[in-house]
């Protein structure tokens, strides 16, 4: 039976009445999106209708997730809220901290001892406040959600960008801040505003070479890594009915790559297959009494550019396999046309290593239409010519997958089995090179291919593709081959042609493991004591951010104007840093060591304004800091874009920078800047941008009068006594008006009388 199965008859309990509700407020028939969000309503039933893109609305998720490396500064500020318990089911996954090497069992041998500081707090919190813990080696957070937690019609909130990969089950899985998520654990309502909603209409049915990941990487090159923003995607036609569960969860899974809140598909027979292999029978069984509220409504069908914002036609039948990058996810390249990119560009045609597996792509069918190329490759004498590395997703994936013989497949060949955690994806990898290797080329099934997430390296090219064919592709070593159309040679030189893959949508022998990796919370976690050593340098408890002073602000330094992608690891970087993501301090150490410096074109460096001298970006703000100057960072289009990591945010508030003034947000990143107190402006006119001087200071005024829709006015001092004022727009509503005046959301939770 399915984790919290009381919790979810209780919400397909009243989800008919909740939708009639909603219908006959909006007036129309709805998308399934609408149907999930007007259903989850922090105040009840439906008793208004909300304007896409415009109404901040409050919502009720059903459930919360946390990886252990956003977990740590979520659970340390929740503890600060003085809860005893979770309000809404709650789990932590230790998927991040664990370095990948040489290979699974010594992997994770070394990441139990070298982190066991932060697992033993990690669990002991979760056991304190009723928080379902899921140990080192169970498991990637999403696919271990798709494979227990995710249920069709659900809304949860996760402190992971990649949260949405559990729409590939019909829910609504919204990638958010630590903050975010301490709020709905702490029983209030999480606000978002009204998503617009962006159609993708599939027709015809993959086959071939063609895959489920190549429907998200097209999607990718047409809306591009900001044309999601503010939208929920959603999957409907014969085609999408077409793909496998999981095969879904893989495009909702990089959604997060195009900006989009969340993707979702409708509820449909190969979810029933699903829920069913995954011993969740009973949840199949209570959503098909429901099924015609867990999909659009008929019209919707008939007359989809009626009900959306955004219309995409993709014929499934007639899509190519594609390759996207390099340094962007959005950079799509048909199959095609690939090889000639790659000779036009001068791109590292021989690649050092291919890379399967992830949160994205390694699910049981992923590895086994792998595990076809890899058998083939065996059966006619072929081996990798890069290094091959295969992450499972999951404990109960990967034992199955041992069970059925596929590793050995891929072992056969050169693979290297690594354990079920993210690993390379998210830079924790210790690829063998020097941080110095000239320009290479890495292929990889991950979701994210920013210029020195995977290795650190900005000399790297990292492509995005398909599992099978990052195997097709390391049996050439070179990203000119196309499986498609071109041969390898055999030992005996001969000729040998790849015949598509082929694999299981689900384990014929059904699903199998030993140890999940589960630890249940204590039913009375009064007595449970939650140990942070004052003299870690691994965790830090939190002080609370101080509240605005009721002035403008004045005298703001010019710290850092961020020219181009400035993403998320651009200004906190994960890597070797996810050591010190509970202790907020030395964490802060890292900050935009990635961005570039608009004024030099150096990455990580900035002006300081008392010496001078050029220096790395934290030092150069702890210096202002220390000496009582505030500042304000200046960025460019997307800021932000990326991870769901709110140490992006809390690392500038921490070291003294008031303000973020940009061209445009990615949408997590603005709100975990507005939940940690800053001021997260926009460029009225983006052209201000260039009136930005390296040694301006800059004043905000009537702050007083800080409201919804005003913009803000800015004085712009420059070094020759000359002044400038521009216009920053705001998307602040008066409930984040409030966050801003106290110094943070956190801080109003702490002031609510407790029951």
């Amino acid at each position: 039976m399915a984790f919290d199965f009381d919790m979810i008859q209780a919400m397909y309990r009243r989800l008919p009445e909740r939708v009639a509700a909603a219908r006959k407020v909006v007036g129309r028939p709805l998308t399934l999106s609408e149907k999930i969000l007007y259903a989850h309503l922090f105040g009840g039933a439906p008793k208004q209708a909300y304007t896409r893109g415009d109404s901040y609305v409050d919502f009720a998720p059903d459930r919360v997730a946390m990886q252990d490396a956003t977990a740590q500064m979520a659970l340390l500020q929740f503890m600060q809220a003085q809860i005893p318990k979770t309000a809404v089911p709650t789990t932590v996954h230790c998927d991040h901290l664990i370095l990948a090497k040489v290979g699974a069992k010594k992997d994770l041998a070394d990441a139990l001892t070298q982190n066991k500081e932060v697992f033993d707090f990690l669990a002991s919190v979760s056991k304190k406040y009723g928080i379902g813990f899921w140990r080192p080696g169970a498991g990637i957070i999403h696919q271990v959600i798709l494979e227990n937690y995710a249920f069709p019609g659900g809304m949860m909130i996760g402190t992971d960008s990649h949260t949405p990969n559990a729409g590939g089950l019909a829910m609504l899985a919204i990638g958010v801040g630590g903050a975010d998520a301490v709020d709905v654990m702490a029983g209030m309502a999480w606000e978002l505003k009204f998503p617009k909603l962006i159609g993708v209409h599939l027709t015809g049915e993959l086959s071939g070479w063609t895959s489920p990941k190549d429907v998200i990487l097209k999607v990718a090159g047409i809306l591009s890594v900001k044309g999601g923003t503010g939208s929920i995607v959603e999957y409907f036609g014969e085609g999408a009915e077409s793909i496998s569960c999981t095969g879904k969860g893989t495009i909702c899974n990089m959604g997060a790559e195009i900006g989009a809140t969340t993707s979702v598909f409708a509820f449909d027979d190969s979810m029933v297959r699903y829920l069913k292999a995954t011993e969740r029978a009973d949840v199949a069984d209570t959503a098909a009494r429901v099924r015609e509220h867990l999909r659009p409504d008929p019209e919707v069908y008939a007359t989809p550019a009626e009900f959306y914002d955004q219309i995409i036609e993709i014929n499934l039948s007639e899509l190519e396999p594609h390759v996207n990058g390099p340094f962007t996810p959005d950079l799509a390249w048909p199959i095609s046309k690939f090889a000639e990119a790659v000779r036009k560009h001068e791109w590292p045609a021989k690649f050092e290593v291919g890379l399967i597996g992830s949160c994205t792509n390694s699910s049981y069918e992923d590895l086994a239409r792998a595990a076809s190329v890899a058998r083939q490759a065996r059966q006619k004498g072929l081996k990798a010519k890069s290094e091959f590395t295969i992450t499972p997703g999951s404990e109960q994936v990967r034992f199955t997958v041992e069970r059925d013989g596929l590793l050995k497949e891929f072992e056969a060949i050169g693979g290297v089995v690594l354990a079920n955690a993210c690993g390379p994806c998210i830079g924790q990898w210790a690829r063998h090179h020097g941080k110095d290797q000239p320009k290479n080329s890495i292929i990889t099934s991950f979701n994210r291919n920013f210029a020195k997430r995977n290795d650190g390296n900005p000399n790297t090219h990292a492509f995005v593709t398909s599992p099978e064919l990052v195997t097709a592709l390391v049996l050439a070593g070179d990203l000119t081959f196309n499986p498609l159309t071109d041969t390898l040679k055999d030992t005996q030189g001969k000729p040998v042609k790849l015949n598509p893959p082929s694999g299981d949508e689900l384990p014929e022998r059904g699903f199998a493991v030993e140890e999940t990796g589960y630890v249940p919370p204590a039913k009375d976690g009064t007595e449970v004591e939650v140990l942070v050593r004052p003299d870690s340098d691994r965790l830090q408890l939190l002080a609370p951010f101080p509240a605005w002073e009721g002035t403008d602000l004045k005298d703001l330094r010019v710290l850092l104007k961020a020219k181009g992608k400035c993403t998320t690891d651009h200004i906190s970087m994960a890597g070797p840093w996810l050591k010190y993501r509970g202790h907020l301090d030395n964490i802060s150490n890292n900050m935009f060591l990635g961005a570039v410096n608009a004024f030099t074109g150096e990455a990580g460096k900035a002006k300081n304004g008392l010496s001078g001298q050029y220096d790395e970006v934290p030092k150069v703000q702890r210096a202002y800091k220390e000496a009582g100057i505030e500042t304000i960072v200046v960025g460019d289009e997307n800021y932000g874009e990326g991870s769901s990591r709110e140490h992006a945010a809390m690392e500038p508030r921490h070291l003294g920078v008031r303000a973020i003034l940009v061209k445009s947000f990615a949408r997590i990143h603005e709100t975990n800047l507005k939940k940690q107190g800053l001021l997260a402006l926009t460029f009225a006119d983006p052209v201000d941008y260039e009136k930005i001087q390296e040694d301006d200071t800059i004043e905000i005024v009537d702050l007083r009068d800080f409201a919804p829709g005003k913009p803000l006015r800015l004085v712009l001092h420059h070094t020759d006594g000359s002044t400038e004022e521009i216009l920053a727009n705001h998307s602040y509503n008066k409930n984040q008006i409030e966050w801003f005046k106290a110094g943070a959301a956190l801080n109003l939770i702490k002031a609510r009388p407790k029951a």
